[in-house]
This record gives C-alpha cells, sequence and structure tokens, in this order.
C-alpha cells in the first residue's frame, strides 16, 4: 500500500513539475490548472509566503510547515523523506512566479494575480454564496439507547510507548509530545492499526511527526461503524 501511494506521489508531482515547465515556457496556462500547480499540499490554497525543502525541493506555505519544524528528525509532509530543519528556505522564486501569474476566481471568474488570490476569495461574494450552498456539517444526536459493552471504544487509544489506556486522539497526541518526544523506537500508531484499512504490524518511522500530520481529525467521522464491527480491533479496553 505504501508503495503504491509513493508511487502515486512521485507520479502527481512529475505532472506538476511538467505542467508548470510548459507554463513557464509559453508564458500562459489555463487557469484552474495553473492554481493548483500553486497551491500548498498541506492547505490545498495558493502558497502563501511559500518555503522550501532543499533536500528534496517541495514546497509549501511557512506556516503549514511549521508543526514539522517542532519535531526530531522531520519529514517532508508530502514524500515522507527526512530532511534538515535548517535547510528550508523562502522560495524566492515561487513567490515571483506569484506575482507574475493570473488565474480566475473559482467565484467571479475575475482575473487576480496568484499573490493576492487568498485575500480576493475570503472577499469574493460569489466564493462566500458557493460556500454558504455547501451542505453543512450535522453532528451526530446523541442516542438514548444504552451502548452494547461489546463494541469496540473507538474514542481512546492506548499510548504505544507506555501503554498509557484512555486517550483519545487529541490526548493521544500531548501525551506523546510531552513524555516521549525523545523516545528513538519505532512504534505501531495505535490509530491507524484500528482501521479497516491499517496495517497493524506497520512501524512509524516517525511516531510523533505521524500523529502531528495524520490525526488532527477523527476518522470515525469518514469510516462507517458497520466495518469497524466486522474488522474485530479493539482499540482500548
Amino acid at each position: 500500500m505504501m508503495a503504491m501511494f509513493r508511487s502515486f506521489v512521485s507520479a502527481a508531482q512529475l505532472r506538476q513539475q511538467q505542467q508548470q515547465q510548459q507554463g513557464q515556457q509559453s508564458g500562459a496556462v489555463g487557469g484552474d490548472s495553473l492554481e493548483s500547480q500553486f497551491s500548498c499540499p498541506i492547505c490545498l490554497e495558493v502558497y502563501h509566503k511559500p518555503v522550501s525543502i532543499a533536500s528534496c525541493a517541495h514546497t509549501f506555505c511557512g506556516d503549514c510547515l511549521q508543526p514539522c519544524l517542532q519535531v526530531t528528525s522531520p519529514l517532508c509532509p508530502l514524500c515522507r523523506m527526512p530532511f534538515d530543519p535548517k535547510k528550508v528556505d523562502k522560495s524566492s522564486s515561487v513567490e515571483k512566479q506569484l506575482s507574475s501569474y493570473k488565474a480566475p476566481c473559482r467565484g467571479c471568474s475575475k482575473k487576480v494575480t496568484l499573490v493576492k488570490m487568498r485575500s480576493h476569495i475570503s472577499s469574493c461574494t460569489k466564493v462566500q454564496e458557493q460556500m454558504a450552498n455547501c451542505p453543512k456539517f450535522m453532528p451526530v444526536v446523541p442516542t438514548s439507547q444504552p451502548i452494547p459493552s461489546n463494541i469496540p471504544n473507538r474514542s481512546t487509544f492506548v499510548c504505544p510507548y507506555c501503554g498509557a489506556r484512555n486517550l483519545d486522539q487529541q490526548e493521544l497526541v500531548k501525551h506523546c509530545m510531552e513524555n516521549h518526544r525523545n523516545d528513538p523506537n519505532k512504534v505501531v500508531c495505535p490509530v491507524c492499526s484500528a482501521m479497516p484499512w491499517g496495517d497493524p504490524s506497520y512501524k512509524s518511522s516517525n511516531f510523533l511527526q505521524h500523529l502531528l500530520h495524520r490525526h488532527k481529525f477523527s476518522y470515525d467521522t469518514f469510516v462507517v461503524r458497520s466495518n469497524t464491527q466486522t474488522h474485530g480491533h479493539n482499540r482500548a479496553s
């Protein structure tokens, strides 16, 4: 699975580089593809104060990359390759391109310089109307029915380092950052291992960074409960 994911990322990166080169040579690229070429892989918006990792040349918004720089032995969020946090520099070439290229606003279709796209979208009435028409998130209404005791508790997890129990995802991140920041052991992610697609034997090379970049939201929002019942994994006692 990891090999397939890396192949997909590599192919996407190659297509993006080819599109950027073609755009630079021709001086014009379709609006949608141009904006996507200059979008941060983390926030999916046009770059803001872009920075590039020297070892792999991947570019991100400066603020988006900050969490990576707070852990020991950081990995690139895109290709997962180790990098030296001291060798992350401001991307002057990307900033220059952001100031040079224009793309149509996704709402009003007005041509806007990429460097100003974020501020334009935040004030564009057409974009605001589109967002207002998007389906609203409806939280699950608490049930009055008793919860059977044989259903696995998928809301809390066990620390893979010390065995501390009853930690939700945020508490697990906080616990590991406070107590295991310098632990060199490779461990299995308790969140991933209980997912229907998870591998209970796969050990993360940098578990702390994995927590920061993969588990800021709950997978339960996206996973059908009936599937988890057949999976048979109990995340916590």
